[in-house]
């Protein structure tokens, strides 16, 4: 890769407003937003934050005003007049089951691609403009998401599509740039939140690409920098005992992380279903809001994790805990951070960010480890408990290389005897009915469970969640044609469920994990010849190679 070329990226800027300044959907058409999404006129909300308006926003709601009240008004139909509603996206490729799955991946990326100037829009579109091409997941989802992107990344890599994921990084540097963070997706109403962090693990990947990896870091600096500093807001100053925003400080003066949404009103994209899940609930509407909105930023939108009742969403409570896979990102970025500091010669900064991973993988074998259960789990910080629950989440901790050898050994017995299933790793013991809860199993969760136990030497438990995984995922292509956003591990004959939104396919993250193993490890799938398209001649020597097997040394 051409230094060059990044560092003119990192540069890159478009004169757009502050956070605050961003005016979303229902900032601009009001009354006539609630009326849209809380009437259903379409089955999925977040149609009609995607549309756009063929006139400004203020002579469309003029015009609502004027005609809402008639005899026989039709809201749908002024919608549709008013509106030009997204469609779904068209392409000539057809795909072909008897074909071999890594060539389907292959090809599909052109077709979840994105060219910036691809949607048509205009200056009151909720898309935010990008300035290099990107890939979306797929289905509904058609802009760029933050933390599916890593492992989208994995399996572009693998393809021989290096360039389009330097693309997708430097779009990330160009969001930080203009708004001091990355936001969940490139829409106007996603700027009130991010995602889980996985910059760090995207300028990491670039970097193995690379005849000098110093020269990545320093280059990438500045933003990883700005998104540290976004996850870190207003911890100086936070007393023992507090939180704010997304900091918190325990009692005897831990610094650690949560999730968080700087709005505390319904999601604009699932706006009836947050007032009905208020209106079942007998807390204040605004905290009920803003825990949806910080499980929406977990990536965990939803899992019995952040309920308090373990079943029910309108018992809520993300903003109450303190969660161990967004504290393992921390600790990961701020050893990154230690890196790049190193390789812009700046020694003292780089011992600082060493000496802040170390508080922070100290904090996390402390409070986020329960030795009861031989579990890494989330922490209730206001009660000064964990939370106790077995989640797939527990295994950041050895992903990211915060666990002893004597944790990672515990936790890989919870694994093989409650979340290893016939089609992989479940997400979690229990079934809720939310999509993030058993029997669903999801691409990057599997892709973590597997690089943490290898690293921790479980190669085997390992070998078997990966090639359990690739069984499911290769079965359903073959019977569909289709790659899905997440897959029922328990029962492989069945469709996974739970959501605010059907199945969706496509699908970049499944894409991408399912790439990348196929190419790691051999035989995972009978049929299935994948080799990599990587350009392995720029990798620095040092770093394994493409191929490296996951299965236990003989």
């Amino acid at each position: 890769m051409k230094v060059k070329v990044i560092g003119l990226m990192i540069a890159f800027c478009i004169a757009t407003p502050a956070v605050a300044e961003v005016d979303t959907p229902s900032h601009l058409f009001g009354q006539l937003f609630v009326d849209v999404q809380m009437q259903g006129v379409f089955p999925d909300g977040k149609t009609f934050v995607d549309a756009l308006p063929n006139d400004t926003p203020a002579a469309i709601v003029q015009r609502y005003e004027e005609e809402r009240g008639k005899p026989g008004f039709d809201l749908s139909a002024f919608v549709h007049r008013n509106f030009t509603v997204p469609s779904t996206k068209r392409s000539a490729y057809r795909s072909d089951p008897s074909e071999d799955v890594c060539r389907h991946i292959d090809d599909l990326w052109q077709v979840l691609e994105r060219r910036p100037d691809s949607v048509p829009l205009g200056p009151y579109s909720s898309l935010l403009p990008l300035p290099r091409p990107y890939v979306v997941p797929g289905g509904r989802f058609d802009e760029v998401y933050y933390w599916d992107s890593y492992f989208t990344m994995l399996g572009l890599e693998e393809s021989g599509r290096h360039d389009l994921a330097v693309s997708m990084v430097e779009n990330f540097v160009s969001l930080v740039d203009r708004y001091g963070h990355i936001p969940n997706g490139n829409r106007s109403y996603f700027l009130s939140r991010s995602q889980p962090p996985f910059f760090a693990s995207m300028v990491e990947l670039i970097a193995a690409r690379s005849r000098n990896p110093a020269t990545i870091y320093a280059a990438f600096l500045p933003a990883l920098s700005k998104e540290y500093d976004f996850w870190m807001e207003g911890a100086d100053t936070l007393e023992p005992g507090n939180a704010h925003r997304r900091v918190v400080r325990l009692d005897d003066g831990t610094l650690l992380n949560r999730y968080w949404d700087d709005r505390d009103s319904p999601r604009e994209e699932s706006y009836r279903e947050d007032v009905e899940t208020a209106r079942a609930s007998n807390r204040p509407a605004a905290d009920v809001y803003r825990d949806l909105r910080a499980a929406a930023e977990s990536g965990w939108d939803f899992s019995s994790r952040w309920l308090g009742d373990g079943k029910s969403l309108a018992t809520i409570n993300t903003t109450a805990l303190v969660p161990v896979d967004l504290n393992s990102l921390l600790f990961h970025l701020e050893t990154v951070l230690a890196k790049s500091y190193a390789a812009s010669r700046k020694p003292e900064k780089a011992v600082e960010f060493r000496a802040r991973a170390q508080l922070r993988k100290a904090a996390v074998r402390r409070y986020l480890w329960d030795d009861r259960e031989g579990v890494f789990t989330d922490y209730l910080w206001r009660e000064g408990k964990l939370t106790g629950k077995v989640t797939a989440a527990g295994l950041s901790p050895l992903f990211f290389g915060l666990a002893t050898q004597a944790q990672a050994d515990r936790m890989a017995k919870v694994v093989q005897s409650y979340l290893l299933k016939p089609g992989g790793l479940v997400t979690t013991t229990v079934q809720s009915g939310q999509q993030w809860d058993a029997p669903n199993g999801w691409a990057p969760l599997q892709w973590i469970a597997i690089g943490g136990l290898s690293a921790y030497g479980k190669r085997a438990l390992a070998q078997t969640i990966a090639r359990r995984w690739i069984g499911r995922v290769v079965t359903a292509y073959r019977n569909t044609g289709k790659l899905m956003e997440k897959y029922n591990v328990v029962n492989p004959s069945l469709a996974a469920g739970g959501g605010e939104y059907p199945g969706q396919d496509g699908f970049g993250w499944t894409n991408g994990v399912a790439r990348k193993l196929l190419v790691i490890e051999d035989g995972l799938a009978a049929g299935t010849r994948c080799v990599s398209r990587a350009a392995n001649d720029d990798l620095p020597s040092g770093l394994p190679r493409p191929g490296r097997s996951l299965k236990a040394a003989p």
